[in-house]
């Protein structure tokens, strides 16, 4: 079903659209529960890092289009929030919204489980995924951990007995197993028509968005319980002088008990965070950084519509 969606209007470079109509090109969501591997799968198929990865649940909160772009096809793709029944504060519901609004008006969905097979955390995506009435594909992520291969196919006869999957593809998204089959599968569902964005444009994102996701990744990686999910990232400053890049930000937590565990014994968390995030920004902007981080505490920021539309989370984004 073709998308008569407009693409959004922020450019990240100037190259012509191709006006070609015998080029294939669409939007395809990427859908599915908290950490099935959607985000390293977006990664994956773009071959860039769009969107950041960790091991924990909700790393994603912000809806963001990864676009890969071949001689005749343009394939936008959209790394969602994990979908989940828990509506319980103003940010989890902020982050169903935007995946549930990321299922409409697309080419092809493709729904994601983990090759252990089916969870009930899995049906709520399920039930969404295929009731617009586009084409689903399902892709069972994973694979590579499957101590027993043979347990693949009675998993993918199971899976073809829930829902009329167009296409179902055993894949992982860490190794790139079966990668190429997948991005195959889903360029039959791409109407023909010209591409959607430059040829050469990667992301809807700008740098300081990417900027504030690295130092949030950090956060993410480096710390257990319930510091990642009390953090927000605000630029305050993003400048580039000559040959540098100059940022600041800020990192929010809820309460003050929470920033002193954050910046840890002689700031060394903080500097870790910042060493890490500074590199992953060297090699994702082709530049020097100079990062400088602050910790301040916005209590209930998590839980209040006008401190998350201030820090950037804002429905459809």
């Amino acid at each position: 079903m073709p998308s008569n969606r407009r693409p959004p209007t922020l450019w990240i470079c100037s190259a012509k659209v191709d006006t070609d109509l015998t080029t294939r090109s669409g939007t395809v969501t990427l859908a599915g529960r908290p950490n099935v591997g959607k985000s390293t799968l977006l990664n994956r198929l773009v071959g860039q890092k769009i969107s950041i990865t960790s091991s924990r649940a909700q790393t994603t909160r912000h809806r963001l289009l990864g676009i890969k772009t071949t001689e005749h096809a343009q394939i936008v793709y959209v790394d969602t929030p994990g979908l989940h029944t828990d509506n319980k504060g103003v940010m989890n519901r902020y982050m169903n919204r935007v995946a549930t609004a990321s299922l409409q008006d697309v080419d092809c969905v493709v729904l994601m489980i983990a090759a252990s097979g089916w969870s009930r955390a899995d049906e709520f995506p399920l039930k969404l995924a295929i009731s617009p009435g586009i084409p689903v594909i399902l892709a069972i992520n994973k694979i590579d951990q499957l101590k027993d291969r043979a347990r693949l196919l009675p998993l993918m006869e199971t899976s073809s007995r829930k829902a009329g999957f167009a296409e179902i593809v055993p894949v992982s998204a860490r190794t790139g197993a079966n990668a190429d089959d997948l991005e195959k599968a889903i360029l039959k569902h791409l109407p023909e028509q010209p591409f959607l964005y430059p040829a050469d444009q990667l992301s809807d994102r700008g740098e300081r968005f990417h900027a504030a996701e690295l130092i949030r990744e950090q956060i993410f990686r480096g710390f257990r319980q319930e510091i990642p999910y009390v953090s927000a990232v605000k630029i305050e400053q993003f400048r580039r002088t000559k040959g540098a890049l100059n940022i600041e930000a800020t990192i929010w937590v809820e309460k003050e008990g929470q920033k002193p565990i954050l910046i840890g014994k002689d700031g060394q968390n903080l500097k870790n965070i910042g060493s890490r995030a500074r590199l992953a920004m060297q090699k994702q902007f082709g530049a020097k950084v100079h990062l400088h981080l602050w910790v301040k505490v916005r209590k209930g920021w998590s839980d209040s519509d006008s401190a998350l539309r201030s820090l950037g989370y804002a429905d459809g984004e």
